[in-house]
């Protein structure tokens, strides 16, 4: 069975890395970017029998940061 957990900061929180990629995509010629949030995407190759809530146990102990950082699980 797979997860996939998408980690991305709190609105409200500043995100210098999404800031440097707008920046970059108009020095591009990309104008008509003006916001980017920069995440990340795991994926999980989980044994069978493995619940929901032990995978909120791992964003919450190690895979996200929940101060700044909130998290989606899709499993499937």
């Amino acid at each position: 069975m797979k997860a996939r957990v998408t980690v991305m900061l709190k609105d409200g929180v500043l995100d210098p890395q999404g800031e440097a990629v707008r920046h970059a995509l108009g020095a591009l010629g990309f104008g008509g970017v003006a916001g980017v949030r920069q995440g990340k995407l795991i994926e999980l190759d989980l044994a069978e029998g493995t619940t929901r809530e032990e995978v909120e146990g791992m964003c919450e102990a190690l895979l996200a940061n929940t101060v700044i950082e909130r998290y989606e699980i899709e499993m499937g």
